[in-house]
């Protein structure tokens, strides 16, 4: 009896990494076993890019809450201290929302918890 090689299911395999590796530069694109290691080393890549994402758009909500709150003459940590012990449960994302696209209503919730 004759050996099965299944090439189909191998030709779909080795495809599949090929299209993940489209626009990639030179052989990376279009050689299978050097498009296999770029293509595992990407998908790693994008994993730890999506744990960074997270990271860097905290240090950037930080840093517009705490430019904003200067302006009115308090800190940053006295600000989120203040905030807490007056019960808002506003997070960063929203309060760096509020002083970058509404800096009155900002100015008005960092005098009420002055």
């Amino acid at each position: 009896m004759p050996r099965s090689k299944n090439a189909v299911a191998s030709r779909a395999r080795r495809k599949r990494v090929l299209d993940q590796a489209k626009g990639f530069y030179g052989k990376r694109k279009n050689v299978y076993t050097v498009a296999k290691n770029v293509v595992e080393k990407g998908l790693t890549y994008s994993y730890v890019g999506r744990k960074l994402k997270k990271r860097e758009y905290r240090t950037l909500w930080i840093a517009r809450i705490n430019a904003a709150v200067r302006a009115e003459g308090l800190t940053y940590s006295v600000f989120m201290d203040k905030l807490n012990k007056k019960g808002i449960t506003l997070d960063r994302k929203v309060l760096a929302d509020l002083a970058y696209s509404e800096p009155e209503s900002f100015k008005k919730l960092v005098d009420s918890v002055k």
